[in-house]
């Protein structure tokens, strides 16, 4: 018989990342790091220095602005 949730014991294919590692700024600090995982990005040295002059302007507000 079929069910209509996946086999748990089969390795997926989904890549996102689990709740568990999702976070926002409102339970602490949000660091450079937060914002360019937020955005979708790579963490490069260019992504860090965007993330950094983007909290430099909006502050922690920036993450929220990227999450829904």
């Amino acid at each position: 018989m079929s069910t209509s949730q996946p086999d748990s014991s089969l390795p997926s294919d989904d890549m996102a990342t689990p709740d568990a590692l999702l976070h926002t700024g409102s339970g602490g600090d949000v660091t450079p790091e937060d914002l360019v995982l937020a955005a979708g990005r790579d963490i490069t040295p260019k992504n860090l220095a965007w993330a950094e002059r983007k909290l430099a302007v909006e502050g922690p507000a920036a993450l929220d602005k990227l999450l829904p």
